[in-house]
């Protein structure tokens, strides 16, 4: 009950309050100059442009237009209000007031446009949160182990084959080259006395090593 009484008291104030301003303004209107509807409207500019100025606060922080419109709108309604209390003579009104007052409607018109069209601040995208990089895994200890091999035995070598000797082809001899040989080993055996070699006999017929050999087997 206390919350309803004192909301209902708040709001009685502000339409006081609003009705007094809106009353002051109207006057101030009607001593420049404007009469009728004209008189009436001022006061509703002036009242609907500190509104919008104020919502633009509210939804924007920092924002620097809707200051300047609520600090206009706001001088614009106090002036209203202090110039019929006595200040002015409402009578008399001086020029200046009647190029305010007259200008006004211009000036209300532009603020509310460029309130009106002010882009709406996008929301700042959150960062992606970064998750936290987790801890490196501890090594973990392995034990020394000796491993001990099993020495392999030995292959057994195989002993390689004894070489065969491969006797090459008989060397036919001619027979008089035969007798010939058969001579100078005569005459080699009368003159030294010792029988002929195969390299003596060899280079005496010059004839090559096999036949040579071949030579010597048959004269022994």
């Amino acid at each position: 009950m206390s919350r309803t009484i004192r909301m209902d008291a708040v709001l009685v104030q502000a339409v006081i309050a609003g009705a007094l301003s809106f009353s002051h303004l109207h006057d101030l209107a009607e001593a420049a100059g404007q009469d009728g509807w004209k008189a009436w409207a001022y006061p509703i500019s002036v009242d609907l442009l500190l509104v919008a100025a104020w919502r633009q606060m509210r939804a924007t922080t920092g924002n620097r237009p809707a200051w300047v419109w609520f600090v206009i709108a706001l001088t614009a309604s106090l002036g209203a209000n202090i110039a019929t209390a006595g200040m002015l003579n409402l009578d008399n009104t001086p020029a200046w007031l009647r190029i305010l007052v007259a200008g006004w409607p211009a000036l209300a018109f532009l603020g509310g446009t460029l309130l009106a069209h002010t882009p709406a601040p996008t929301p700042a995208e959150p960062e992606p949160a970064t998750a936290a990089p987790l801890p490196a895994p501890e090594p973990e200890t392995v034990p020394d182990v000796t491993v001990e091999r099993i020495p392999e035995p030995a292959p057994e070598l195989t002993p390689a084959p004894a070489p065969v000797a491969v006797s090459g082809p008989a060397v036919a001899v001619p027979p008089a080259l035969l007798d010939h040989a058969r001579k100078l080993a005569n005459t080699h055996h009368a003159t030294t006395g010792n029988y002929i070699d195969t390299e003596t006999l060899r280079a005496r017929l010059g004839v090559p090593g096999p036949l040579a050999d071949a030579i010597t087997a048959q004269l022994s």
